[in-house]
């Protein structure tokens, strides 16, 4: 396939990429006109698009699919108001551009596959979440909806939608638990808060083998959880963790510590909990390179 990606240079879209041209595919990754490189890398090539306007290169005709994954990182920074507009700007509006863009097309692409995250469920305690879920009430919930609900509109135009729910990526270079690893190498690493929420967490391989399944099977539409069978507790996790680094986890972070530091983000991030079911993967069939959080960690930290 011909294949269109936002945000193709994040941690998610650096994978997928790889992952894509690794496989046959055709990418093009969608850059600003004033970043667009000339000629094409190893593994695409690029097309540029402006979000503000939602014009699209010449290059992008012809494309069968679409990997929407633009958005500035959510842990990037406090949570200040300008921040907060900066996270649904990046995502909401980028969104919109990108579908308005689509229905110029006189081809359209089959299938778009939009990123979304489970905070669109909100902090729900030991409660299993489902795709059927019902949505949450926080800042990054509302956030969510607004950003599927820009999505969703493609499927007017006739084409496949996937919004794609990611939980806690694994990734050793990026992403949160390259944040997590110097204090554990420190040796004060530890539970956060009282270490009873649960964290849905998924290896970066596994997301890009999602991706890769929800454009090709045909089968996958609206939202899907792409996060590992195996959610744990933190205080499960922090466990996992330490015995990978061979390392103690005897230092705890108190959560009014946390929230004195980051604020709102602290609930939102670190203290919230998502127990969460990748049930539509189940039903469709979807093998995890990486169900269970032991070897996943130690597949993650070997770099294999």
């Amino acid at each position: 396939m011909k294949i269109l990606v936002t945000g193709s240079t994040g941690l998610v879209g650096t994978a997928l990429v790889s992952a894509l041209a690794g496989t046959g595919h055709t990418v093009c990754r969608l850059v600003r006109p004033e970043s667009a490189a000339r000629g094409g890398a190893k593994d695409g090539f690029d097309v540029p698009w402006n979000p503000s306007t939602g014009e699209l290169g010449g290059a992008a005709v012809g494309a069968d699919a679409v990997v929407n994954l633009a958005g500035a990182s959510i842990a990037g920074g406090r949570w200040t108001a300008e921040r907060k507009a900066l996270l649904r700007s990046s995502r909401v509006d980028t969104t919109r551009a990108l579908v308005t863009a689509l229905a110029k097309m006189n081809a359209r692409p089959r299938v778009l596959v939009s990123a979304s995250a489970i905070g669109y469920y909100g902090s729900r305690g030991d409660e299993l979440l489902t795709e059927e879920s019902a949505a949450g009430k926080d800042f990054l919930a509302s956030l969510a909806q607004e950003w599927e609900a820009e999505a969703v509109k493609a499927e007017a135009l006739g084409i496949r939608v996937v919004r794609a729910r990611f939980g806690i990526i694994l990734a050793r270079n990026g992403g949160a638990l390259e944040k997590m690893l110097l204090p554990f190498k420190l040796g004060v690493g530890g539970r956060i808060g009282s270490g009873q929420q649960w964290m849905s967490w998924v290896t970066l391989d596994d997301v890009a083998g999602i991706l890769r399944f929800a454009l090709e099977s045909g089968t996958a539409q609206g939202a899907i959880n792409v996060t590992a069978p195996g959610a744990v507790r933190n205080a499960e996790f922090t466990r996992e963790l330490a015995r990978a680094l061979h390392r103690p986890a005897l230092f705890p972070a108190p959560a009014f510590a946390l929230r004195l530091v980051l604020g709102e983000m602290a609930d939102a991030l670190l203290l919230s909990s998502q127990r969460v079911v990748p049930q539509k993967l189940q039903q469709l069939g979807y093998r995890f390179l990486h169900a269970d959080l032991a070897v996943a960690l130690a597949a993650v930290l070997s770099g294999t």
